[in-house]
Formats: structure tokens, sequence, C-alpha cells
């Protein structure tokens, strides 16, 4: 079949060529079309309930909304983890999906079950849900600074005008307001002035409540107009509270202002933000849709900030502190040139080795087209542009050009056979002979490349997410390259392969190779046993440094933007986390690689950011490289900025905000390695968080160890007595209100000023709120007997609780977050388990889990090594149906084995750790050093049938002698095509692993193994299979087993139809 569409390609040039502009054409649409990003989305399909809670502290909130609502969660379908926290104030439930869910059926089905558990919940209490972005939706974060705006005002303008219009731009899925004060109108009441005229608080509240509202009173009708009417009561400002009447006295009327003073105030806050160790500053978060093209989004946004600016007041200025255009845009930048080299180079291995500019053209031609094939097949299934999938094309340039070289190589060949003056005819033909001579072989090879990719396939999780786009733009250039090699090279090769073409013997390159090949082989020969000792002994050297290299999940991609997250004691007030975090921000900003500096305490107004008000997040940019101290580097600097950034009570951990976002997402956890605790007893579960995290401080390599404070958070405990309640006729629900309101000031209406809105709220005065005895003593609850003090209803202590409550699972659980430095996650892991097993032991009921990088180190490593064998087995019978013999498949099924010596000695030499980009990098290995073995074998086949053949022709048995004469010519004088092959694929990878730029990190990690094996897999070719081919046909010769077979020959390589 494959020869019958040779033949077809080279007939009908013109249709051939019209098909190929046709793929042309679609391939630039598509590049143009291709969302970019820098990385593949890594994060899990999620959907987040957000409950808001006013006021409520977190032990409240766990167990009137999170818990019902993660209960109801854990039977949702396709739902893998149910994580619950519950903090001051609000309650968020992240539902995690499994792979390939998709997000708008995930959240259709978590509305379906939120429906049911909505009557258990507090009244007044509604969840809702989170936006439909991805877990690293925050592409962009801006601050608003002013030099005569106050905090207040900045945080109105971010609110009313610039949130609403960027919510609006292309692909914005929720723009989230943090930092800066919300207004807010505060009526503090005098409670001995309200005891006096005997008017309970609850009264207060309601009259704010009813006051504040317009009417409508259908239309009349004047001098045959029609008018509608209106009924204005909106409370306009400070004087319009004042002036409600709570009750009139013996026709005097008892106003808000006799009893309270109205101001105009900041809310209580759970989120700040400052900028550069500058002051505080009012922020946005803008989060990218689900499936956007992260880059579009982000160029609408800036689009929407330029429309925006006359309007801002006088001074004000939008100012961004995260923007991961450029790194997209670097990242992109550094592949498409990292292509170009590569395209490059190849060009020149062609034009070396054949010795014709025209020839090489052919070659040359195919590899863009096939580029765009693959970004036809990239469009159609919605794959977007970003490192991997471009890099799963930069690591299959080499091999793309083999078919058309060895084809090349094979037509010269041919032509070399005819006259010089033979017509255009017969070299068509020549040609067109050549093709089908090796066609199959090499679409046979290309079909073992493509199956021994099958392992990236099958991982799941992160590095599923991660590599399988690579995985299928690889497959998809070598499936371009494979419809290529049959059907337009051979038309290319009709127009270009013309003229004189230099012989084999007298192209340099070639009288080089064989010069230098020559003798080895002859050593080979006459020592075969001891070239299989060495070979056996290289293999054995490798377990030394197998041995030495360490493990860990993927390589720290460089962000060009650093994320420093120190977690501190809870329990820490808004003024203090303000205090230090201007105080880190400024001693960051002194280092001259710095370029701005922006930190977050506390949570912004948005589903996607459970953060209590400890937690902090600096997003660090950078200066470009080239203006770096000399010697610097991200790690020297990140080591620099640990050093000068050391507090008591708090723990540092560095990392990158792409990075930490997944991190989170995923398990919990923002550093590298972490353990969850798990039980049921809070005060339990932090014993046992506190051994471990002195436990794995000693072990080499922790730069810190931080466990969760799970009840390190203070309360202020009301605890009614219920018999002196019965006593004066006072309900719980009663009592309950004046703590809420008196002591927590409950939103009782909102003012509508425009399109501005602010809370109106009732609350006692800051002093008598400072200590447990004025609460006490001047805190009233109304009765029929009058007002009565709090402290005769209530016992009121001082505690110490949960400051926030996380459950996983609905089971209560603490993390301990471990950073690690100058060393690897799996021996690392390993040596702490060891640790904390000596060291910690756990109660009936309680358990520990080790979670963060290891634990999709732990998955990516079980699903290999279960599918790795497999593909090796699918790969044995392919090549078994290829060979039809034992001994050339298990022949060639050495070169697998073989190549990992040189992979492994070269990462040893590099320093890289094994993780799951140098896994990717071994699996592309195998199958291209099977592919090398393959042509090897082809060769030596070929040459060995056609001695048989002439032998039997005369009517004599072929001899050892002879089999020694065919190993000389198919080894040697077809050693052109061999290391073509090798040396392209090698030039196509070496621009990859050399690479510096933005992604090189994941890639040099993918490329450095295939370097490495296919040098180690270059020798075994070209050295040990002819020695292994010979002791094999020579055990047959002696048996008498090798009779020459018609069929082999068209069997291994079609013959001409």
């Amino acid at each position: 079949m494959l020869d019958r569409l040779i033949e077809w390609s080279a007939r009908n040039v013109f249709l051939v060529l019209l098909a190929t502009l046709a793929v042309i054409g679609g391939g630039v649409y598509a590049v143009k079309q291709t969302p970019l990003d820098a990385l593949p989305d890594l994060s899990d399909t999620q959907v987040i309930v957000f409950t808001p809670y006013q006021g409520q502290a977190p032990r409240v909130v766990e167990d009137q909304v999170t818990y019902p609502l993660t209960t109801a969660m854990l039977a949702v379908p396709k739902a893998k983890v149910v994580r619950g926290f519950s903090m001051f104030g609000a309650s968020y439930v992240y539902v995690i999906f499994e792979d390939g869910t998709d997000i708008y059926w995930a959240r259709s089905r978590v509305l379906e079950y939120l429906s049911s558990v909505q009557g258990s919940l507090p009244e007044g209490v509604s969840p809702q849900l989170g936006p439909d972005a991805t877990g690293v939706g925050w592409v962009f974060q801006y601050a608003l600074t002013g030099k005569d705006q106050s905090l207040a005002d900045l945080r109105s303008v971010q609110d009313w005008y610039v949130r609403y219009q960027l919510t609006k731009a292309g692909g914005v899925a929720e723009v989230a307001s943090v930092g800066g004060f919300v207004k807010e109108y505060q009526v503090i009441v005098d409670p001995h002035r309200l005891a006096s005229f005997g008017i309970p608080l609850a009264r207060v509240s309601q009259v704010i409540r009813e006051s504040n509202r317009d009417v409508g009173g259908r239309v009349v009708e004047l001098a045959e107009k029609e008018f509608m009417v209106r009924g204005l009561g909106y409370l306009k400002g400070v004087e319009d509270i004042e002036t409600l009447v709570l009750k009139a006295d013996g026709g005097t009327p008892v106003l808000v202002r006799d009893v309270a003073r109205v101001e105009l105030v900041p809310a209580g806050r759970r989120g700040i933000t400052e900028l550069n160790g500058e002051g505080e500053v009012a922020s946005g978060i803008v989060m990218a849709r689900f499936g956007q093209n992260a880059l579009d989004v982000i160029a609408n946004v800036k689009a929407k900030i330029e429309e925006l600016k006359p309007g801002l007041p006088e001074g004000t200025e939008i100012v961004p502190v995260y923007d991961r255009a450029p790194l997209i845009e670097r990242a992109i930048a550094n592949l498409k040139w990292t292509l170009f080299e590569e395209s490059l180079i190849v060009a020149a291995v062609c034009i070396i080795f054949l010795m014709h500019v025209r020839s090489a053209l052919v070659a040359i031609l195919t590899l863009p087209i096939g580029i765009l094939i693959a970004f036809i097949a990239m469009r159609s299934m919605d794959m977007g542009s970003n490192i991997m999938s471009l890099g799963g094309i930069a690591i299959a340039i080499g091999a793309m050009v083999d078919a058309a070289i060895v084809m090349i190589e094979n037509a010269h060949k041919h032509l070399e056979r005819l006259p010089h003056d033979a017509p255009q005819r017969d070299r068509a033909a020549a040609m067109i002979v050549a093709c089908k001579e090796v066609g199959s072989a090499l679409f046979f090879s290309l079909l073992i490349i493509t199956v021994s990719f099958l392992p990236v396939f099958t991982l799941e999780g992160q590095e599923g997410r991660l590599f399988s786009p690579l995985a299928f733009t690889k497959t998809f250039a070598m499936a371009g390259a494979a419809i290529l090699s049959v059907t337009l090279v051979p038309v290319l090769m009709m127009l270009f392969i013309r003229g004189h073409i230099m012989p084999e013997q007298k192209n340099p390159v070639n009288r080089f190779l064989i010069w230098a090949y020559r003798p080895i082989i002859q050593w080979v020969m006459r020592r075969k046993w001891t070239t299989l000792v060495l070979a056996v002994l290289a293999m054995a050297a490798t377990i030394f440094p197998a041995r030495q290299i360490g493990s860990e999940f993927m390589p720290t991609l460089n962000e060009g933007s650093i994320f420093y997250m120190p977690a501190s004691l809870p329990g820490m007030s808004v003024t203090e986390a303000a205090r230090l975090l201007q105080t880190t921000n400024r001693v960051i900003k002194t280092f001259p690689e710095v370029e701005s500096v922006y930190g977050k305490a506390g949570r912004a107004n948005s589903a996607t950011d459970p953060a209590p008000i400890e937690m902090f997040e600096t997003v660090i940019n950078l200066t470009p490289e080239d203006t770096w101290r000399p010697g610097m580097t991200v790690d020297k600097l990140i080591a620099e900025m640990d050093a000068a950034l050391k507090f008591p009570g708090v723990a540092n951990s560095w990392t990158m905000p792409i990075k930490a976002r997944i991190d989170m997402l995923s398990t919990g956890i923002r550093t590298p390695v972490g353990v969850k605790v798990f039980g049921k007893d809070l005060g339990e579960i932090e014993k046992l968080a506190r051994q471990i995290e002195q436990a794995v401080k000693d072990v080499p390599g922790t730069t810190s160890a931080y466990a969760e404070r799970v009840t390190g958070g203070y309360y202020l405990d009301i605890t009614p007595r219920r018999e002196q309640l019965a006593r004066y006729g006072i309900t719980v629900g009663e009592f309950q209100q004046v703590v809420s309101t008196a002591l927590g000031g409950a939103p009782v209406t909102t003012a509508v000023e425009g399109l501005e809105r602010y809370n109106v709220t009732v609350r006692y005065p800051r002093a008598l709120r400072e200590d447990t005895q004025r609460i006490a003593n001047e805190v009233f609850v109304p009765s029929a007997a009058g007002m009565i003090p709090l402290g005769q209803l209530a016992e009121i202590a001082l505690r110490n609780g949960p400051p926030g409550i996380k459950t996983e699972n609905a089971l209560l659980a603490a993390y301990v977050f471990v950073d690690i430095r100058d060393r690897d996650v799996g021996s690392y892991v390993k040596e702490a388990q060891q640790a904390v097993a000596d060291k910690v032991s756990f109660p009936p009921g309680y358990y520990a889990t080790w979670s963060g990088q290891f634990e999709y180190m732990e998955r990516a490593k079980a699903k290999l090594s279960l599918v790795v064998p497999l593909t090796l087995a699918i790969i044995f019978v392919l090549l078994y149906l290829n060979f039809r013999r034992l001994a050339e498949t298990l022949i060639v099924m050495l070169s697998v084995p073989f190549a990992l010596v040189g992979g492994i000695w070269l990462m040893w030499w590099l320093g890289y750790n094994m993780s799951v980009a140098v896994a990717v990098g071994f699996i592309a290995l195998a199958g291209v050093a099977a592919e090398t073995g393959v042509v090897m074998l082809i060769y030596l086949d070929q040459a060995w049938e056609e001695i048989k053949a002439e032998r039997l022709a005369k009517g004599a048995q072929p001899e050892v002698a002879d089999l020694y004469h065919a190993i000389m010519e198919g080894a040697v004088e077809r050693v052109r095509p061999k290391m073509m092959t090798v040396v392209a694929i090698m030039a196509g990878l070496l621009p990859i692993m050399w690479s510096t730029g933005t992604g090189s990190e994941v890639m040099s990690r993918i490329a450095a193994p295939m370097v490495g094996g296919m040098i180690s897999s270059t020798v075994l070719t070209l050295g040990v299979i002819p020695a292994l081919y010979a002791l094999v046909k020579q055990w047959r010769l002696k048996r008498g087993l090798e009779t020459p077979r018609a069929v082999v020959k068209s069997e291994l390589i079609p013959e001409p139809s």
C-alpha cells in the first residue's frame, strides 16, 4: 500500500503540491489562531463554594456552614477531593474533580447538591459558586496609587469604577478587590443613654433599616400627562441617619443623634496590600476565565485600563504589580528561536553529509511543513502554544527529517549506478524504486518512535496535564513527517535532485567516516567476545552515577518573578500584619535585582483566595538578568533574601507565582514537601504536627519547617447562664442578638449613593469593647425588668481556639510546610519519613500523609513503573513482526538498555535529578534508539542476503568469510545514512539542551538523556550490534540454518512494483 502511495505521489506532482499549499495555508492560520500561554493549565477542575458569614468565628463557621456543605459535596459524582476552609467570617469549600471533567458540568452538579443542603444552613446565609476561573487564573494584578487620595477613596475608585469596567474585558471571569479601606457608616451608640431612654439596641437597628428605602406609588395623571410616583427615602449621609426618630416620649422625639454618634469610618478588613515598602495601596486581581488565552485576556485588560485612565481622579494611577504576559512572550520567543536554531543545524547536517544543496532542500522544506501539520492538529484539538506543546515539536525535529534523509541517501545510491547521460525518466524511475525500497522500513521505525511515547499519554494528574501536550505534538509532528515521507518527499526529489551527484566514494564526509570506522569494525570482528564484555562492563559501571542521581517531581521553572510566602503565628492583628508586611517589602526592595515588590496579607474579596491574615503572599518582580550583579542567580538571590528576612515567629518559604497557585490548589501544600495530619481532635492534631515539625527540622536540607498552629487563635467566649436568662425572661436568641450587634457591629442596611453602596452598622463605642470588665458591666441586654448588664447573664472568658479550621473529605486536618534547599525531594522525603517514624507515635484515629511535590512524584513513579515495561513489550512485538526472527529482535532490543548508559552518565555529569521531565526524555530515547538499531540491522541483512544469493547462484554454500565480508559491507559502506540519522537527531537536540531562556529548565532535562543516550546507542549500533550479529549468524552457519531466503529481501525492502 505504501509503495502504491509513493508511486501515485510521484506521478501526480501537481496534486501533491496543491495539497501541500493547502496544508501551508491551514498551518499558517492555525499558528495565528493558537492561544498562547507559558505552561499548559496544570490546575485540576475545581468548583469553589464560597459562603460569607459576617463576623462569625471559625468554629461557628465550621459547625454551621462548612461541615454541612463538605458532607453534602462528598457525594458529587467524579469529585476527587473535598477541602473545607473555615475562617473568620467566611467558609470555602473546594470540590476538586477527576481529570477530564468538564468544568461547566461540574458546576451544574455542585449547584444541584447545593440546593439540597440550603435548608440546613443558618438564616440569611447563602452559599455562592466561585468564578469559573482556573486555579492558575490570576494572570494580572494591579495597585491604585494617588498622591492626594486616601486609601478609602482609592478603594472606592477600585470597587465602583475600575473593577466593573475590567470585568467586562474579554475573557475575564472576575476582578477581586483587596487592600485599602471600604467605607462604612457606623452608628456608635451610648448604652447608658439607651438605658435611660429605655430603648433596646434592636430598635435602633430596626429604625435605620426601615428608614432607608425608596418606594413606587404607580402613576398619577396631571394635565394630560402621566407622572410616575416615587417615595424618596434613601439615607443620603450622616445627617439623614442622625435625624431618624427612635421614639416619641410625650410629644418629644428621641432621635438617633440623642443616643448615638454617626460617623463615616473604615470597615473591618481581612486583607491588606503594600507596594515597594512605601505604604498600603488598594489593589485588584484579574482572573482569566477557564480555557481562555491568557495573553489575550491580559491584552484586553490593558486596553481597558487605557480606556479608563481619563476617568480616574487626578493624580491616581493604575500600576501593574504582576503581569504574566512577559513570561508567556519570553517562553514562546525562546522556543521559537530554539526551533529556528534546530532547523538551521539540521539543514547544515543534511548539506554537509550529502554535499548536494538541492538534495538537502528536500529534507529542509519538509521540516516546516511537518511543523505546520502539527499546528493544524493542535488547533483542531484546542491545544495552546506553550513551553510543553512547542517542546514536543522541538524534540521531534531531528527525527522528523530521518525518513527524508534515508530516502534521499538511497536515491543518491541508485542514481550513482545510472549512466551519466541517463534520461530524466530513468532517473525518476530510479528515485521511485529507491523510495519504495526503504519506505515501509522507515514508516515502521517511525511507528516504533510513536509507540514508545505511549507511557507519556498515561500520566495523570498534574504531570499528565504538563506532558500530554508534549506527547501529542511530538506524535503529530512525527505523523506529519511520516505522511510527508511517502507523499511530498518523492515529489520534491523529482523536482530538486537533478544534475551531477557526487558519488558516495568521493564524498569527503563519507570517506572520513569509512576511514575512521573500518579499523574499529575490524577490531570488533577479531575480538567479538571482548567487545561484548566491554559493553556489559559499561552497563555495570552505570550503577555508580545512577546511585548518585537524586529525584524530584519537576525542575523549578524560572518564571522571572519570585513568590515569597512567609508563615507566621496565628492570631496576628491586621495592624501588626500591615507593619510586618511593609518591613519585609522594604528589605526586599533594597536588593538591586528587584524591580518592584508587592505584598498581600490576608484575603481578597474572592472565592479563590482562602488566606488568613497571617498568610503573606509577596510578588517580587526582577529586573532583566543582564543588569544583575556578576555571578548572581535566582537561587543565590533567594538565599540572600532568606538570610536578610529573619524575623521571630516567621517561617520563610520561596516559590514562583504560578507554581504556588498550582501546588496550593492540587494538594493544599505550598512548599515542595508537606505533611498532612488527620484526626478527630484539633488539640491532638496540633501536638502531632509540632512533633513532626521538630523531627524534620533536624533532617539535612531543611531550610524551614512550620506546623500550622490549629489551636493558636484567640477567642473571647461569652457563655450565657441559662438560669439567669430564664429569671429575667430573656431568650437565648435575644441575648445573642445583643452580642452580635453591640460587639460585632452587624450591618443593618446599605446606603445607596449613586452607583456606590456602603454598609450601615450599629455598634458600641470601642472603649467599651476593649476589655472584658467593661463588656461585662456596660453592655446591656433589654428585658421586662429594664436593662441588665451582660456580666449578670453570662460568663466572659479569654480562651485559645482554632484560628481557622481545615478539613479534607470531612476529616479535620493540619498541615506541616517543609521548605528544602540543595537537596533532591526523593532522598529528602525518605530520610524525613524515617525521622518521623522514629520520633513520632500516632494514637488510634490519627494518621499523616506526605504531600506536595512528593505526592505527584510517587504517583508518576507508580504509573511509569507499570506502563514502561508494557511499552517495551509492544516495541518488542513490533520488532518481531518486522524481522520475524527472535535473534534480530533481541539484538535491536539491546539498544534500549544500552541507550540508558549515556543518558545516565550525562545526567550525572550535568548534576540533574531524576524527574518526570527526565523520564519523558528516556521514554523518547527508547523509540529513537530502537530505530537506529533497526536501520543498522536492515543494512546488515541486506548485505548478507545479497552475498548468500550470489553464493547460491554459483552453487556454493556461504561461509564465515562471506559473513564477515557482508558485515563489512553492511556496516562500513553504509555508515553514511546511519550517521546522518544519528547526527540529525542529536544536532536537533543540542540547542534544547544548551538553551538558557524561559522554559529551558524543563526542556533541557528532556533533551539531556536523549543526547547522552544517542551517544551510547550509536556506539552500540556501530560496534556491538555487528559483533552480536556475527556471533548469531556464525552459530546458525555451523548448524546449517543459514539458507538464502528469496523472501527476505522483499519482506524487509519491498521490490519495485
